[in-house]
């Protein structure tokens, strides 16, 4: 959209990005130059920019908004704790109600065995977090040899220093000297990308594999735990084989390491139940989460800790790490509300039983356009992938940018979809009825379309 025809209020607004505003994951030239697109308000499933276009948010903010925008109940939530006590810290003994109270409906949601909640500002804290617990978890129990966490290539689990480095994102490597010491990776099991002639059934066995070869590698004594997402969200809605985690849970059954799941994107309803954990039945030792928990209206992470794990630690002095946020009482008191909502709505078991398999029939419909090579998805999370050819799966060429181009014709027809270099990936809020997904994929084919015309043939 030329500068020439925004109204003046988001010219200067754009004026003051420029001058004043970093931007995170931007170019920031790029950015100088077109200008952020400008959202100003929000109900619902909708944003609407301040342009005054209503826009779809096929993306749930980042993951987060689970029970939509412009809820009461959780500004409510918010207001009155406020007025009561606006800030209170966790450190130094001392603790608020909400915080005690949202760390007991987390462990009653959890799955059996996970009755402890440490509260953070994010994700990517809860995951630094984790990296801080396990080692000290070994070390209380006489091996603080056992240090070495192994995660997967083009997993995402935060953008700090240690919680990049847990992650395989090798442009986030790049510029930051990372991953630190202590960390590993393995393959990851993404079938469409990276199976070659393997069926699905055979990859998602290989896959697995590599965490047994990796223990081996580094040995048993040094490896401290694996992390990984039940389903890869950042790297692009990677929904293993269904081979992969029974064989992962066989694996982890032989070895003394701690498994971690981070549930930031799945957690809170997002695969149809409670947590991906629950889904595939894995049991971890630990669980990060954040996003679903307040639904993105106030800022709050943290992790689950097992019983066992909490037994170790609870013998080992004071754990060192905090944040002044931590269990903050006003973030306590909407996710409080958030998971009411969640409750008494019924939306879990909606994603679970309705709106979620209408999501996914719907989407698997756009397979048959001359662009789409996969669509795979799972409650309410999907992904497409663009090609040139069907049929050996390759790509466009990374110059020509597909995913961009489809990003942006989505953006400016109303619809927000993601792109993970050419893989196209959803998740709206858990609260978009039928009539809402099938405007989504009406204007998902229609940005396919036009991407299509847009690349050589």
């Amino acid at each position: 959209m030329s500068n020439a025809v925004l109204n003046n209020k988001t010219r200067e607004w754009q004026a003051m990005s420029r001058e004043h505003h970093l931007a995170p994951f931007s170019d920031y030239k790029q950015l100088a130059e077109n200008g952020p697109r400008i959202i100003t308000k929000a109900e619902g499933v909708y944003l609407w920019d301040s342009e005054g276009h209503k826009i779809l948010d096929g993306m749930a903010g980042l993951w987060c908004v689970a029970v939509g925008y412009g809820r009461e109940e959780l500004v409510e939530a918010a207001s009155r704790q406020m007025r009561e006590l606006a800030f209170s810290s966790t450190f130094f003994q001392t603790a608020t109600p909400a915080a005690l109270e949202l760390a007991k409906a987390i462990a009653e949601i959890a799955p059996p065995g996970m009755n402890h909640v440490f509260f953070t500002g994010s994700g990517s804290e809860g995951n630094d977090t984790v990296l801080r617990m396990v080692r000290h978890y070994w070390t209380t129990k006489g091996q603080p040899h056992k240090k070495v966490v192994i995660s997967r290539h083009n997993a995402y689990h935060g953008s700090t220093m240690g919680s990049a480095s847990l992650g395989g994102m090798k442009e986030m490597h790049e510029q930051g000297d990372l991953p630190i010491p202590g960390i590993v990776h393995i393959p990851q099991p993404y079938w469409f990308g990276e199976g070659g002639d393997m069926s699905p059934e055979a990859f998602g066995i290989w896959a697995a594999d590599q965490l047994e070869k990796k223990i081996l590698e580094v040995g048993e004594d040094n490896v401290a735990a694996f992390i990984a997402e039940p389903i890869q969200g950042a790297g692009g809605v990677i929904i293993p084989p269904d081979s992969y985690w029974p064989r992962i849970r066989e694996i982890l059954s032989r070895y003394d390491i701690l498994f971690i799941a981070d549930e930031v994107i799945c957690g809170f309803g997002r695969t149809g139940e409670w947590f991906g954990s629950d889904y595939y039945g894995i049991a971890p030792d630990l669980m990060t989460i954040a996003k679903g928990l307040t639904s993105g209206y106030v800022p709050m992470g943290g992790l689950i800790v097992s019983d066992k794990l909490f037994e170790v630690i609870s013998q080992g002095g004071d754990f060192n790490h905090g944040f002044t946020y931590s269990g903050h009482p006003v973030a306590a008191a909407v996710g409080l509300a958030n998971l009411r909502i969640l409750k008494e709505e019924g939306i879990i078991e909606r994603v679970r039983d309705q709106t979620g398999p209408y999501l996914q029939r719907r989407l698997r419909e756009l397979a048959d356009h001359p662009l789409v090579g996969e669509v795979r998805g799972l409650g309410m999370l999907g992904a497409i992938e663009l090609v040139k050819d069907k049929r050996s799966r390759t790509r466009y060429p990374s110059a020509l940018g597909a995913g961009k181009l489809c990003h942006d014709h989505s953006f400016n027809n109303g619809l927000i979809m993601r792109a993970a270099d050419d893989t196209m990936i959803i998740a709206p809020p858990l609260v978009i009825t039928e009539a809402q997904i099938d405007e989504l994929l009406s204007k998902a084919r229609l940005s396919l379309d036009l991407t299509l015309e847009d690349l050589p043939r």
